[in-house]
């Protein structure tokens, strides 16, 4: 399922018009990445969890060359889904 395949869901669920569907759905996720972005947890009980975590810096290969090289580290967000979420998808 892409973007406009989910706002054409939550139009038809909510009985909101496309454009009002996408605009809630935007408004939703810059909240999340806002959140994220400031350190913050967001959680969405019985979805799951984003988070803001550290990566080391590591040793990777080119792939291409061969060639060792230095990745630095970075903050990256992560995904934890809830318990809820999970039982649904098994």
């Amino acid at each position: 399922m892409n973007k406009a395949q989910l706002i054409e869901s939550i139009a038809t669920a909510t009985s909101l018009t496309k454009t009002d569907a996408e605009n809630c759905l935007n408004a939703a996720l810059d909240s999340i990445k806002t959140a994220v972005k400031k350190g913050d947890d967001v959680t969405l009980v019985g979805f799951g969890t984003f988070t803001k975590t550290k990566r080391k810096a590591r040793m990777g290969r080119n792939p291409q060359t061969g060639k060792e090289i230095q990745i630095p580290a970075m903050t990256v967000p992560k995904f934890r889904p809830g318990r809820e979420f999970k039982d649904a998808v098994n």
